[in-house]
């Protein structure tokens, strides 16, 4: 049999990651992510194309939904073996998969009440794909790693973690694979972060790889400086607090909402903006903001000063958590101008929804975009100038300012990516290009080829390659 990678999610288009691994004695799945673009939402409900019961191990990059979001749904189907991923990776994941599994069983009551209301069937069955019950039975199947440490993941299979700078416990896996009396190195890029982004370690390099798989989310463009979205974030706020409305910005629970509050401190200490009432309006967030305070261990030098020196960016004057619905609504009663950081980041779902159809038709308000928008979502069609958009089964008019701070991207550019895949000092044997739509993966594998006339390829939705 030899080694073969089949390409099950995250190809030519950047949700839903599923990379399996198989040798003639084991299989590993990199990955079991949930597809957030509407036209790909189906695919979450597909049967897996292998047998979840016969799958040796899963290995985590991160703890993002599109990266994590149907483990427990491999667990209902019969996965049994070890999930191995960094502690803070473990611990994320696990309030990801309990608020999805609440947000599934919400949705669907919504939807049933809506749906009978106005006389239509709901395309797909109206039922969720995990239960809070699965999600208890996958926590006990995490085994958690610590960074470069070597460890056997299934029968001839080696996995090292090293840090991906992306978002808190993020990983690039290379492993070590033994087929057919021969040895194999694949490396997996999982998200690759930014260098000299608050709170985290910069990115890991590599010497060599027989196979990279590489994330290609921004692989036709190049980011604004980084310094330069800390600019734009305070032009942004105060022109919206001259205009007298709310700064309305949706947010992953995971990273970016930390990041944010970072920013924000800053800009508040400095005395660049004014100090405004500032709500982080998500559970989830709150949760792993917690998360976040327990592991200064992987702090990058000057977090790790600031976590020294009891100055934590998660805890400012004027900042207000708020974990219930009845704090939550609390916020549109508020006068004047108030920062809401609320979940979901690609308007999905999540309290976000609720805040957008208080501001979305207010003039002096502004819609703020921190993060990459997937085809088809609500922040997609913000940003593309949809109007009147629909938001909670209304329509309404689109009067607020919509804009984007470019450069709090937690992906690495075209560049960052060239540099990280051209740091390996021989070619590998093939390079797959995934995690990106098909326009920007399509550009970057064209870039690389002609940069350094490596083999390079955009594997196709469930393609498998034969490797030896």
């Amino acid at each position: 049999m030899g080694l073969k990678i089949s390409f099950l999610g995250a190809v030519q288009n950047v949700t839903g990651s599923r990379h399996l691994i198989q040798t003639e004695k084991a299989s590993v799945l990199v990955d079991c992510g949930y597809y957030q673009e509407r036209q790909y939402q189906d695919r979450n409900w597909d049967p897996f194309p292998f047998s979840p019961s016969k799958l040796d191990a899963i290995l985590l990059t991160h703890a993002h939904l599109d990266h994590c979001g149907l483990v427990p749904k491999l667990v209902k189907e019969g996965f049994k073996g070890k999930i191995f991923c960094t502690t803070a990776t473990a611990e994320i994941a696990s309030v990801i998969m309990y608020d999805s599994a609440r947000l599934q069983l919400e949705d669907i009551e919504y939807k049933k009440k809506r749906h009978a209301r106005e006389k239509r069937k709901s395309p797909r069955p109206l039922e969720p794909l995990f239960t809070i019950e699965d999600v208890e039975d996958t926590e006990p199947l995490f085994a958690t790693v610590d960074y470069k440490q070597k460890i056997n993941v299934a029968d001839g299979i080696d996995a090292t973690f090293f840090d991906s700078g992306h978002i808190l416990g993020s990983s690039m896996i290379y492993l070590n694979v033994e087929t057919e009396g021969k040895q194999r190195t694949v490396l997996c890029s999982g998200d690759i972060g930014r260098h000299d982004k608050p709170i985290l370690n910069d990115p890991s390099y590599f010497d060599q790889a027989d196979y990279v798989l590489v994330e290609s989310t921004y692989g036709d463009r190049i980011h604004k400086p980084a310094l330069g979205s800390k600019d734009e974030l305070a032009d942004i706020i105060n022109d919206t607090v001259t205009r007298g409305g709310n700064i309305v910005i949706p947010s992953f629970a995971v990273e970016r909402a930390q990041e944010l509050l970072y920013h924000i401190n800053e800009l508040v200490r400095e005395k660049r903006i004014p100090r405004l009432m500032t709500f982080l309006d998500s559970p989830m967030a709150v949760k792993v903001t917690e998360i976040f305070k327990n592991h200064p261990e992987m702090y990058d030098e000057e977090m790790t000063d600031m976590h020294n020196n009891h100055q934590s960016p998660f805890n400012f004057n004027g900042l207000t958590m708020t974990p219930t619905t009845a704090q939550s609504k609390a916020i549109n009663n508020i006068k004047g101008s108030a920062i809401i950081i609320a979940g979901s980041g690609m308007c999905t779902g999540g309290r976000i929804k609720h805040h957008l159809a208080a501001n979305i038709s207010r003039p002096e308000s502004t819609i703020v975009f921190v993060g990459y928008q997937a085809q088809g979502t609500l922040g997609r069609l913000l940003l593309e100038g949809k109007n009147p958009i629909r938001i909670i089964g209304q329509q309404w008019a689109v009067n607020a300012k919509i804009t984007k701070v470019h450069g709090l991207s937690g992906h690495a550019d075209r560049n960052e990516l060239t540099n990280w895949i051209t740091a390996l000092k021989t070619p590998p044997k093939q390079i797959f290009v995934v995690h990106g739509e098909t326009e920007a993966s399509d550009s970057f594998k064209d870039h690389l080829k002609k940069e350094t006339g490596w083999n390079v390829t955009v594997p196709s939705y469930q393609e498998t390659f034969e490797l030896e």
